[in-house]
């Protein structure tokens, strides 16, 4: 009874794969029985912490020290620390930050409430539930496949990290689809770090088409999006699925990472120049309504000038719907922290300027072309400051693709969907009015 009577609070960072792991974590936590309450009412703060780049683990470790400061305070009691971060550095953790009360590597999530009991001096008996609560807006939730990853980039610590490659099954991914969509969610985004390699490891052939299938059986379900899909594996099934179902969101997350055979190579990528070009040639050919977006390092050791130009250049033909960049980190244990001709720094950061400018212009001409369309948007948010509505369509990822404003109406609620006519582009967003007709 004195574990129940604690208040914890959660900070989650990283990935939307991470993210999940959390939500499993909170279910069981409140399911025991324990309150969710924010740091300020907390006696316990959990900080998922992510390890992927320099960045990443900077934030991680500003969020222990903030908490580890409160804690001097007495304003909260326990700490404990998930994530990544303690995946890749728990020894160093550790031996640095003693004040911090339990560190939990990855494969000990399932016993984070018995570990909640050590803490206050109790052995609890509990039985981990494979369910999730989802965090934030609760009209569409993360739905992970798999995890760990076979490919083995050349600039990549997830292997290392979160091991090989892992599918969940098939009947156990549909069980939590069907508990999600319970629990008020209509929309899933399906993530793996390759949502395109699903199943091989169990059944011996790849099975995210016969998945689709299953998830697109279930009632109140209204649209699923697929996070991420290597360009090797994207196939003409997977493609006609998408294009033939209702229930798909026609967009396509394909991390190319650069377009030139040497740095692919380099990037120990399977695919090549020629596959990457076929790809997006047949998209935007034969599946017009797909949205594509893509992310592309730059600074790759070793990438000269004359290599990124050719970047530059892919971009301005081929004309992506949304892309992300990153500058690329050199992460110790990857192939690439040991190649030489590493590219300094303000080059980096100077390529980093150029191509987001190129992409801007890119992105800006085609939402213009948009404006004037009616589309389908769910909304996920009020905005006071401005008072109007953030919502998406089915061609928007949420918190990494362009959104749509919609001044306040009273007839709006948060996570339905809307005829919304498109009447402006601004500032990275749409502006919307909705369309009753």
């Amino acid at each position: 009874m004195e574990i129940k009577q604690k208040k914890i609070a959660f900070i989650s960072l990283g990935c939307d794969k991470n993210k999940v792991d959390l939500e499993e974590m909170i279910y069981n936590i409140s399911s025991f029985g324990l309150e969710i309450t924010d740091i300020d009412s907390a006696n316990i703060v959990l900080i998922n912490t992510c390890a992927f780049i320099l960045s990443s683990r900077q934030e991680s470790i500003n969020n222990i020290i903030e908490m580890i400061e409160l804690k001097k305070q007495g304003k909260i009691e326990k700490i404990i620390v998930t994530g990544c971060l303690c995946q890749r550095y728990i020894d160093e953790l550790k031996k640095y930050l003693p004040e911090v009360d339990e560190f939990v590597p990855i494969q000990e999530n399932k016993n984070i409430v018995q570990i909640l009991g050590r803490l206050y001096g109790n052995e609890i008996k509990y039985n981990y539930e494979n369910r999730q609560m989802i965090t934030g807006s609760k009209h569409f939730a993360y739905l992970k496949i798999a995890d760990g990853c076979n490919n083995a980039c050349a600039y990549c610590t997830i292997p290392r990290i979160r091991g090989r490659y892992k599918s969940i099954t098939i009947q156990d991914v549909v069980n939590r689809a069907k508990q999600l969509v319970d629990s008020g969610a209509k929309e899933l985004i399906v993530v793996a770090q390759d949502v395109t390699r699903y199943g091989f490891d169990l059944y011996n052939e790849y099975k995210i088409v016969e998945l689709l299938e299953n998830l697109t059986k279930i009632n109140n379900l209204k649209w699923i999006r697929l996070h991420y899909c290597y360009p090797e594996l994207v196939s003409d099934e997977l493609l006609e699925f998408i294009k033939n179902n209702e229930k798909m969101c026609k967009y396509l997350d394909i991390p190319l990472q650069h377009i030139d055979n040497k740095i692919l190579k380099a990037m120990n990528r399977r695919t090549s120049e020629d596959d990457c070009l076929n790809l997006i040639k047949k998209i935007k050919l034969n599946y017009p309504e797909i949205t594509i977006r893509s992310t592309f390092i730059i600074g790759f050791p070793g990438e000269t000038r004359k290599q990124f130009n050719k970047l530059c250049r892919f971009l301005k033909e081929y004309k992506l719907d949304n892309v992300g960049f990153f500058a690329y980190s050199r992460e110790e244990s990857t192939k690439a922290f040991y190649m030489k001709k590493q590219i300094p720094e303000f080059i980096k950061k100077l390529r980093l300027k150029k191509i987001q400018k190129i992409q801007y212009d890119i992105a800006h001409e085609k939402n213009i072309n948009k404006i004037g369309t009616k589309e389908k948007v769910v909304i996920d948010s009020y905005n006071a400051e401005k008072n109007c509505f953030i919502g998406r369509t089915k061609n928007m990822s949420p918190d990494i693709d362009f959104y749509v404003e919609i001044m306040f109406d009273n007839k709006i609620n948060i996570g339905y969907i809307y005829n919304v006519r498109l009447i402006d582009f601004k500032d990275f967003c749409y502006i919307g009015q909705l369309d009753e007709n």
